[in-house]
């Protein structure tokens, strides 16, 4: 249990951790994706103004890229490489306009031009080039800029963030087991309060509930058939197993409640058990039903696992009802060993059955106080089926028969 907690603990802080650091790889990979592409764009749309400004000035007298609002400094005119290629309307190349780029394979532009515009795509990347595409009176043109610092500069800020992230997730990993330990300290020294509290109580108990006991059990002799005396013995016996189950409970959330674990039949120990059960059922007018799979083995503890059995067997029993069926079947499924206790029942309004398994919980006071009980059986079954390494489920589908299932 205290080993399941610790690693909660770390599953919940690097889970906390884990989804903000993708929040911010992600958030700053895709701003500055999105704002390099918005900048390519204004620099693509710049570069058609400034050619028609070209085009409209005298000759001789072409103007500056550097004195362009959306050049990048007084070295734009040596840094800015672009091409374009002018098409008429059916998409026929006229002429490509190369000055800006030191070597261009026409023929690869005229392929790639027919593809763009074939695919009515107005912008986009191909190769190191972002393009855009604009309608004029007589045709289209389409401007290629090179953007290769720019998109090695988005491949190395992606792949520094996603470094940077890994290193320190890994670091506060590291942090994180180091100080669970601090962390979940004053929980731990609560838990050992309680169980040891729980454990001294018990024997503190024990004497004068014996004491309790033992007067009710010669009252009875004297005094035969008094309601009162007999009402003493139940309550007494019912402290008793109260008391028992509370010690035991508090074992098994020790982190070791079974040090000595071995491998045993788990056909023989469920036939040994069940076998009492099955007479009990029956002297109660109840249908009892079991299969039982031969030569199954499991390594635990054998007295534990019979607990846990005996537990889902006499809460069939007591709240079956009246006249009803139990069925128990063990056998392998899987490589695994699996348990079902069903019984009919009475109709539960339970909106979650996980809660049949909180200690003391009871979903019908009067049902329960008229069958007895402990009220943390259950939670018994669940702490021993999960200390062997196992899972207990409960099914209510049709609301006419509880199943519960364990699976080893």
């Amino acid at each position: 249990m205290l080993k399941k907690l610790k690693d909660r603990f770390i599953l919940s802080a690097m889970s906390a951790l884990g989804i903000v650091m993708l929040t911010l790889v992600v958030g700053i990979n895709a701003i500055n994706y999105s704002a390099t592409v918005n900048r390519q764009d204004e620099m693509l749309a710049g570069i058609m103004e400034y050619e028609q400004m070209k085009d409209s000035r005298p000759s001789g007298d072409p103007p500056m890229i550097s004195d362009m609002p959306w050049a990048d400094g007084p070295e734009a005119d040596f840094t800015t490489r672009f091409f374009i290629v002018h098409c008429s309307v059916e998409g026929q190349i006229q002429d490509v306009f190369h000055e800006h780029v030191s070597s261009v394979d026409q023929n690869v532009i005229r392929q790639e031009v027919k593809k763009i515009l074939s695919g009515n795509r107005e912008r986009g990347y191909w190769n190191d080039y972002r393009y855009m595409v604009k309608k004029e009176e007589s045709g289209y043109a389409v401007v290629f800029l090179n953007v290769y610092r720019e998109q090695r500069f988005i491949k190395s800020l992606f792949w520094i963030s996603v470094v940077t992230a890994m290193i320190s997730l890994n670091i506060v990993f590291g942090l994180t087991v180091f100080f669970s330990g601090r962390a979940i300290r004053p929980y731990l020294k609560n838990i050992e309060r309680q169980k040891q509290f729980i454990t001294d109580a018990g024997h503190e108990l024990k004497t004068p509930i014996t004491s309790i006991s033992t007067s009710a059990d010669i009252l009875a002799m004297e005094l035969e058939g008094n309601e009162w005396v007999e009402n003493i013995r139940k309550q007494a016996a019912r402290m008793t197993r109260l008391v028992s189950d509370l010690v035991a409970l508090s074992r098994l959330d020790e982190e070791m409640p079974f040090p000595r674990k071995t491998e045993f039949s788990v056909s023989d120990a469920v036939w040994e058990t069940a076998e009492a059960f099955a007479s009990l059922a029956r002297a109660g007018g109840k249908s009892y039903t079991q299969y039982i799979e031969e030569n199954l083995t499991l390594t635990g503890d054998r007295a534990a696992i019979q607990r846990l059995l005996s537990i889902l067997l006499d809460n069939a029993i007591r709240y079956s009802a009246e006249k009803g069926e139990i069925s128990l079947e063990v056998c392998r499924r899987h490589r695994r060993i699996c348990m079902e206790v069903s019984n009919t029942c009475e109709p539960l309004d339970i909106p979650d059955l996980n809660r049949l398994f909180d200690r003391f919980y009871r979903p019908d006071e009067s049902r329960s106080s008229s069958v007895g009980g402990t009220g943390i059986g259950l939670s018994m079954a669940k702490a021993i089926t999960e200390t062997h390494g196992g899972k207990i489920m409960v099914e209510n589908s049709d609301r006419k028969k509880i199943v519960f299932k364990v699976i080893l």
